[in-house]
């Protein structure tokens, strides 16, 4: 259908005269605003008041505005175009370098523990993960501390976040691929905040350098949007059976809502879920309170491989003083 400029609509694609808010939901006494009182609200610009999808959370690094809309009402956005090939390339090959070398035994075993895997004994035979990584990695310090993702963190955190790069993990390179000498394919249903929720670092926002795009054929993120505006509770119930410290808040989120339905256990079909695929050289930034998973490749000998780590807007701990709780299938 074709329309003459300047003339009406015809009857029944008239303008709503009660237009809905960028939520996609009317705004009403009983509800409560998309964002809540603590947490950055940007406005979205005029080439933003007709998205419908949530298929490409996509933006470049000239529309760190629009990152922030999108995120702050789903949890999660895509940065693309940070970096060159030519960075994503030097990244790969310091990462496989490294991996390489917690197999033979030439780095400290502080680069190659196995605190992420169910069955140790193949990290013998197979890297999966590179802990701190960014200490032999120049290309993936580069990257972390690039002024674009940092001042897209500024965005999300506010001004005095700071990113752990020195405790706990520091930033790690992972390499996800099925296979029987691979420990790590999948990733179950959780939170970033459930794995130390006696800590006062939250909120944070976690990034994900992508060195291989995502398909159902090497496996992908599934995401559940808006459930970082959940109070979602701390992993008393969890598949692995840890045990929670006492010292743990019961909930963690952006706000004080409960959870429509409880976090599934494993790798179930979650109601509203949608999955993220993204090509190589892209950056997932996703909330520390959002529902999120991993899905296991389809094809036999793809790989995913990927730089993950996060900016912290909270107390930064004394040295020594960690908390993880592996609560998540794998």
């Amino acid at each position: 259908m074709h329309l003459r400029q300047g003339s009406d609509p015809p009857t029944g694609l008239r303008p709503s005269r009660n237009p809905r808010p960028a939520s996609g939901l009317p705004a009403t006494p009983d509800r409560p605003p998309a964002f809540p009182p603590d947490m950055p609200h940007h406005p979205p610009r005029t080439k933003f008041q007709t998205m419908t999808t949530l298929s490409e959370p996509v933006f470049s690094p000239d529309d760190i505005d629009g990152l922030a809309w999108f995120y702050s009402m789903h949890g999660y956005a895509v940065l693309r175009g940070m970096q060159s090939e030519a960075d994503v390339d030097r990244m790969e090959a310091e990462c496989v370098a490294a991996q390489n070398a917690v197999v033979a035994g030439e780095l400290d075993a502080r680069y190659g523990s196995t605190v992420f895997l169910d069955e140790a004994a193949k990290a013998d035979r197979f890297a999966n993960y590179v802990e701190f990584v960014n200490e032999v990695s120049p290309a993936v310090h580069e990257a972390i501390t690039h002024p674009t993702l940092v001042d897209a963190v500024r965005r999300l955190l506010g001004d005095t976040a700071w990113l752990r790069d020195s405790e706990q993990f520091g930033v790690v390179y992972q390499d996800a691929r099925p296979g029987k000498e691979s420990g790590y394919t999948r990733i179950g249903w959780h939170s970033d905040w459930q794995a130390s929720p006696s800590l006062d670092i939250w909120p944070s926002t976690a990034f994900t350098f992508h060195i291989d795009g995502t398909s159902p054929a090497n496996g992908f993120l599934r995401v559940v949007p808006g459930s970082h505006l959940w109070a979602t509770p701390a992993p008393y119930r969890n598949i692995n059976n840890v045990e929670v410290p006492s010292t743990a808040r019961a909930t963690g989120g952006r706000s004080a809502s409960a959870p429509p339905f409880p976090m599934p256990l494993g790798f179930e079909k979650v109601r509203g879920e949608v999955a993220v695929y993204v090509e190589r050289g892209d950056v997932i930034l996703h909330d520390a309170y959002l529902w999120h998973s991993a899905a296991r490749a389809t094809d036999d000998h793809a790989t995913r491989r990927h730089v993950r780590g996060g900016y912290f807007a909270g107390t930064a701990p004394e040295a020594g003083v960690e908390e993880f709780i592996k609560n998540a299938a794998r």
